[in-house]
């Protein structure tokens, strides 16, 4: 019994000869190597042609601005991986992406895709507010959070969103996903009886999205990112490493409230 698609098996991305490999049509060797930056190489390679200026702008701002985020658990997992096997950069690599989920770099997603619904619902017919009061209303009664607003230390202000917004007007790309954006911080408010300001991973769908990036691959953006920071770690670690402390310092955080035998006195995980 086949499984999966029973289309022809067909790709437009790369291919290549004995003398020449072909990257969505260019030459790579000729036309990339030396002649594009990789913002340019990964939008390529993702939408499937070159970057205008604005877009190239747009991504480029979004790489750096989510790149960094200090000792979050995406890192930590990363140097402690490596602490524990330091012959393989490309694992602790991975053990940082994976931890790419709806709350730690997968939220940009998230918000991407909360952004689109109320995209859908605003070309079924239904006025902004409206769209906006019931797709927030559906996530409520999910008891799921808000993607794209609220952060722990930026509670007031995310400065990196408001320099991506700002970007976004600069380069012209600015549409419909970053005044929906802006619309929803408007009525949060009023909607949740809470005002929460949009974070970086609302601010980053935004931008994209008016930028012509793929809905379906905005993941990708943060993971790209987050992986030049976590190579800058595992460096790190190498070199002057933490790895193990990190570890140590989150065990002895932790209280037991297990059973224990008879006699026995105060015990640590």
């Amino acid at each position: 019994m086949q499984i999966g698609s029973k289309a022809a098996p067909v790709t437009e991305i790369a291919a290549s000869n004995a003398e020449t490999i072909v990257v969505r049509g260019y030459d790579l060797c000729n036309d990339l190597i030396g002649r594009i930056s990789f913002t340019d190489h990964i939008w390529l390679l993702v939408v499937g042609k070159m970057p205008t200026e604005p877009q190239r702008r747009v991504l480029d701002s979004t790489l750096v601005a989510i790149a960094e985020h200090g000792l979050v658990p995406s890192v930590a997992a990363a140097r402690m991986t490596l602490a524990a096997g330091p012959d393989a950069l490309q694992g602790a690599v991975a053990a940082g992406i994976l931890g790419c989920g709806s709350v730690i770099l997968g939220s940009s997603e998230v918000a991407g895709r909360f952004f689109h619904e109320i995209v859908e619902a605003v070309d079924g017919g239904a006025a902004l507010k409206d769209a906006i009061g019931e797709t927030v209303a559906k996530r409520r009664a999910e008891k799921k959070a808000i993607p794209g607003y609220g952060h722990p230390v930026h509670g007031d202000f995310d400065p990196r969103a408001h320099r991506l917004m700002e970007i976004g007007k600069e380069t012209g790309v600015a549409g419909r996903y970053m005044e929906i954006a802006v619309e929803v911080e408007k009525l949060l408010p009023e909607l949740i009886n809470r005002p929460l300001k949009m974070n970086v991973s609302g601010a980053i769908p935004a931008v994209l999205l008016d930028a012509g990036y793929p809905l379906l691959a905005l993941k990708g953006a943060p993971i790209l990112a987050r992986t030049a920071s976590l190579i800058g770690h595992l460096l790190e670690e190498q070199t002057r490493p933490i790895g193990f402390a990190l570890a140590d310092t989150g065990a002895a955080s932790v209280t037991y409230t297990g059973p224990k035998p008879d006699g026995v006195g105060e015990i640590k995980p």
